[in-house]
């Protein structure tokens, strides 16, 4: 467990260094994401985005665990 728990940390750490260029990609502004802009207040939850990357993630597992 300790061992998965060091794993994810360091790839948020190199998601959060690599993000600006990460966000040059385009996720984030895709369509399908939801933003609900009013007076005062923004309602943004990137379904399009987490779902890509939800397929990405689940790709690269499968295949190495093969």
């Amino acid at each position: 467990m300790a061992k998965w728990l060091i794993t994810i940390g360091v790839i948020l750490i190199a998601v959060g260094v690599l993000w600006p260029w990460i966000a040059r990609l385009g996720l984030g502004n895709l369509p399908g994401d939801i933003r609900i802009e009013h007076r005062g207040f923004t309602f943004y939850f990137p379904l399009t985005s987490c779902i890509i990357v939800s397929l990405v993630i689940t790709l690269l597992l499968w295949i190495f665990r093969r």
